[in-house]
């Protein structure tokens, strides 16, 4: 099933579980109205910012919104796990393991083109980050510190925090970022 309709399905849902109508989503989650709708109809292609607004709004994990029936095991191959990127498709996040029902993280391949950023809204609150990187050098900036990861490095955060990935090197930078989200 397309990862659009996937969205539209499990955002409308979720809208209806809350009892909430699209005015009041948009206000709690900063987007239109408009555009809500347009998800909700699977018109839409929403950006991972606009994602994490929605499951914030909603005080969901960001998979949320694209969780489908899981098997009891699942093998992901990078062809077939979910790609979306932002507005310059420099920055490209390709979701291997969804939060559910059973799994309280996320699993996510990252890659950062070079001398490009990327900033993130806050994930939700209690919601903690943790990051190793593959191939490059990482930036990483939060109103806190900022941090830099090479190869082989780790960093957890609390990511209910605005936070910045930078790559000011000449290599594309590829990192593994699992989302946690605690009770």
């Amino acid at each position: 099933m397309e990862l659009g309709i996937i969205i539209a399905l499990n955002l409308k849902n979720l809208r209806t579980e809350r009892n909430l109508t699209l005015g009041q989503l948009s206000k709690i989650s900063g987007i239109s109205k408009a555009m809500l709708s347009d998800i909700e109809k699977g018109n839409g292609n929403p950006t991972i910012n606009t994602i994490w607004k929605i499951a914030n709004g909603l005080n969901v994990p960001y998979t949320r919104l694209m969780e489908g029936i899981e098997n009891e095991a699942t093998l992901v191959r990078k062809a077939d796990s979910v790609k979306q990127a932002d507005e310059e498709d420099h920055y490209r996040v390709y979701c291997y393991y969804k939060s559910s029902p059973v799994r309280n993280f996320e699993l996510f391949y990252v890659e950062l083109d070079a001398h490009t950023h990327h900033s993130s809204i806050a994930h939700s609150e209690k919601a903690q980050e943790y990051i190793y990187i593959i191939q490059g050098e990482l930036q990483l900036s939060t109103p806190v510190s900022t941090y830099c990861l090479q190869a082989g490095d780790s960093l957890g955060f609390d990511s209910s925090i605005q936070h910045t990935y930078s790559n000011d090197r000449e290599e594309l930078l590829t990192m593994m970022i699992i989302n946690y989200y605690r009770n």
